[in-house]
Order: structure tokens, then sequence, then C-alpha cells
């Protein structure tokens, strides 16, 4: 896409997603940006990741910057589609690329996933983003996109850095959640200052997706899935392990691995797979798969356990929790808590502790119904806030 020609009117968002490790936040942006896109929303979908096969914005204008991923689960370096590090002249050809979106659309608001809470690596393009929006004829209004829950900062003055971006750039915080469940606070509690700016969207989940009462439940399969893939042949071998431990050995198991996985290691894995389980790249009927399986085996990343809660499906947690990865272990140990999935610590896993959480999942006694209640709205309400505030614009350019 031209970032030179003038468009025949403005745009409502400009929506930003970087995606580094697993595919997790370009999901969740897609859902919300179809929610937009139903609504009458005239939005901009800008991916700084890996392009990633069968993503969906609807009728979203969908823009593909130069890719980048992390190196590693360390996310200590950031490289380009065939693996150089990102030097400055990579860096500066992403920046003009944003800079000629925002001069080309003239959006009513910017949303970012999840920056400043996340994709610092980012500010390089993102701050030159914000200054210039906030510089120009028409500035936007900033709203920040974000995850129920976040990994616990430990740099010194990270947290400080957040909070004050957020009170010089950000006029609201969106975050994906149900407060009923677990508040922004509980992982980021440095919100005192502006906590006038956070608005709880509900859960972003894709409904259109789930079952309905009429549906077939639960045909026997175990479904193991393991996010993006990049750091997924941990928990596929031990499940191909496990298997014959368990009381479903005789049953299909199913084991999803995401396009981030390389090539040579998922040949690899497919290799030890025997008869009656099959792996394969990740699926765009994942919440129908899951919603027949008799068992899930998941790491605990947002949209997944989202498809759990919904789906009502059994579960076992490994929540991926390397480099002081805090998020998931908070989301699993709140969920294991309220009786809806076993908890497996990714410390602990092998075999014979995965076969063993397999049987406590499918224990009788555990509750089937436990978040009746939870808000999963948050795809709808956020398309809502938005129009709203476009729609207010709108209104006030009107001559």
């Amino acid at each position: 896409m031209s970032a030179t020609k003038k468009p025949s009117k403005r745009a409502d968002v400009l929506f930003y997603v970087q995606h580094l490790l697993g595919i997790g936040h370009l999901r969740r942006a897609s859902v919300l940006a179809r929610a937009m896109d139903r609504a009458g929303l005239r939005v901009v979908f800008v991916s700084g990741g890996m392009p990633v096969p069968g993503t969906d914005v609807g009728g979203c204008a969908f823009v593909q910057l130069p890719p980048l991923r992390t190196l590693d689960e360390s996310f200590s370096a950031l490289v380009d589609a065939e693996g150089r590090e990102l030097d400055d002249a990579g860096k500066t050809a992403r920046r003009d690329l944003l800079l000629g979106l925002l001069e080309q659309h003239e959006p009513r608001v910017i949303l970012f996933e999840m920056f400043p809470f996340g994709r610092r690596q980012m500010r390089f393009e993102l701050m030159p983003l914000l200054d210039a929006a906030k510089a120009s004829a028409h500035p936007p209004q900033v709203f920040c996109s974000l995850r129920d829950i976040l990994t616990t900062h430990k740099k010194p003055g990270k947290t400080e850095w957040i909070v004050s971006a957020v009170e010089r750039y950000f006029d609201q915080v969106l975050v994906h959640g149900d407060p009923s469940f677990v508040t922004l606070e509980q992982s980021f509690p440095a919100t005192e200052t502006f906590g006038d700016k956070i608005r709880y969207t509900g859960y972003v989940v894709e409904t259109a997706h789930l079952p309905t009462q009429a549906e077939p439940r639960r045909d026997g399969e175990v479904l193991v899935s393991a996010g993006g893939g990049a750091v997924a042949a941990p928990l596929i071998e031990a499940a191909i392990e496990a298997r014959p431990l368990t009381s479903l050995r005789d049953v299909p198991w199913r084991l999803l691995a995401g396009h981030n996985l390389p090539e040579d290691r998922f040949r690899a894995l497919q290799a030890l797979c025997g008869e009656g389980i099959v792996l394969e790249r990740a699926r765009a009927d994942f919440t129908e798969l899951m919603a027949r399986a008799r068992l899930s085996i998941s790491q605990a990343g947002y949209n997944t356990v989202m498809d759990i809660l919904a789906t009502e499906v059994p579960a076992v947690l490994v929540p991926f929790a390397a480099t002081q990865q805090t998020e998931q272990t908070l989301r699993a140990k709140l969920l294991a808590e309220r009786g809806a999935a076993v908890l497996l610590p990714e410390e602990r896993l092998d075999a014979q502790t995965l076969a063993r959480s397999v049987e406590e999942a499918l224990a009788p006694a555990r509750p089937t119904h436990p978040f009746d209640k939870l808000d999963i709205t948050g795809a709808e309400r956020t398309a809502a806030l938005i129009s709203d505030v476009a729609q207010g614009d709108r209104e006030d350019a009107a001559p």
C-alpha cells in the first residue's frame, strides 16, 4: 500500500499489531479487527510480525510492514524473515512507513496492541509515530489494546517509563478482561495515576465459532496445542510419551503446532508419533476441534484459555514460563483455583506428570460450568467504544 496517496476519507482506526514469538497477539487483534469492521469502522490493520497463513481481518485494509520476530524466547534481539538482526536501516524503513500511513490515512483513533505495556523493543518506530500524531493537524485519540494479565516487570525503571507513556500519550487503556476474574492491578499494580483511563471490555472471544447447544459434544479426541509453535516441542514430546500412560491411550490424540515451529523440528516430532497420534500445523477450526474434544492439553495463553472456558472442555494447562514470563502462570493458577483446569508447571513437565494431570482433569468431581457469568463480549464492546469516539470526531468535523 502506498503511503503517499491521500485517501478519499479519513480512516477511523489505525491498528498496530506486532507479534514476536507466538501468534496469540495477532489472533486476538484479528478478532477485534473483524468486530470493528462489522461495526462499520474503516480500519487500517498494520502487522509488523511474520506473515501467518489464514489471517482474517475481515474488510479491514491490511498493511504488512517488513516483518520482524524475536530471535528466541529471551526477546533479546529482533531479526527479519531471513534471521538477520535488525539494523538502523531496517528501523528507519519501518518508522518511515508508519509515519507515511499516519499522514495518508489521518486516523481518528490509533490503537496499539500491548504498547506501551509491552513491545518496548519497537520504541524506535512507535515513539516517533506518537509524537507525529500528537503534532498533527487532526490529532487522533490514542488507545492501548491490552490483555487481562501482564508479565511482571523487574527491570529497573520499566514500570515508571510505562506509566509516563500512558499519562503523556494515551487516552484510554482497553483491558480485554473481566475484573470479576482478574484485575489489571494484580499483574501491574502501578495504575493509580491513570486509573481513570482504564476500560474493561470483557474477554475477546470469536463467538461466531462457538458450538450451539444442538451441536454434538466430545467425540473422544484429545487435543494438544502449543500456541504459535516456537517453543512447542517440549509439550508435544511429553504428550506423545504420556499417551500410553493414561486412560485415554486408546482414543485419538491430535497435536497442533504453530507455523513458527521450524519444519525440520516438526518433521522430527512427526516421526515420533505412533498409531492414533496425529501431528499437524495449527488449524483455522481450532475452536470447533476443542468444542468436540474430550480433553485439552495446552499452554495458558489468552486465546486458548478463552476457548477452553467458552467450550467447557476439561483441560490441563502447562503455562509458558521461560525467561521470567509470569503472565500464563498467573492465568493458569487463577483457573486452577476455581477448578476450571489442572495446572502443571512447565519445569515439572514430563510424561509421568502429564499423565497424572490428565487423570486429574478427567475426574468426574471437577466442575463443568465454573465461569457461566464471565464477560466474553470484549470484541463487540471494544468496537462500540471506538465507534463512539470516531462518530464524535466525525460530528465535530462536520460543517
